[in-house]
């Protein structure tokens, strides 16, 4: 198998980690991410987080207010040269948080490497979601 069709292989593992995290399944994450310091996400909600240990805790949060959904990269552009991988494209779907749909579509940026011979996610990086934005902003206004 290439390269290139390994990270493909990577990519379809983070997006069905995504779906699952999407129906609330938390630590759906743990085997497609690099668990390094190195590691980094911005999230459609905001923020930076590196590293593992402050990657999976946003992820699990996520998860346990997710009750339905389902996401898809489209138009996917994929890189490779040597142990590291990036690909660009659109991910659209929708989500079920805290009982209330919201609509994905948005751009992203996933950088992965190869690690021990496994291609890993070591960066997800999408557009800021206003509609994901204002709910959490609601939800933090109640707690």
């Amino acid at each position: 198998m290439s390269a290139q069709d390994e990270v493909r292989v990577a990519s379809a593992q983070f997006y069905a980690a995504l779906n699952r995290m999407l129906t609330g399944q938390q630590g759906s994450m743990d085997a497609i991410w690099s668990h390094g310091a190195s590691a980094t996400t911005m999230h459609p909600i905001g923020g930076r987080e590196v590293g593992w240990d402050n990657i999976r805790p946003v992820w699990d949060q996520v998860a346990s207010i997710a009750s339905g959904g389902q996401v898809a990269l489209a138009d996917q552009l994929l890189s490779v040269d040597g142990d590291m991988a990036y690909e660009v494209g659109v991910e659209r779907g929708h989500g079920t948080l805290a009982g209330e749909q919201v609509a994905i579509d948005q751009r992203v940026t996933n950088v992965y490497r190869r690690e021990d011979g496994a291609w890993k996610i070591v960066h997800h990086h999408t557009d800021l979601s206003p509609a994901m934005m204002e709910l959490l902003a609601r939800l933090q206004a109640k707690g």
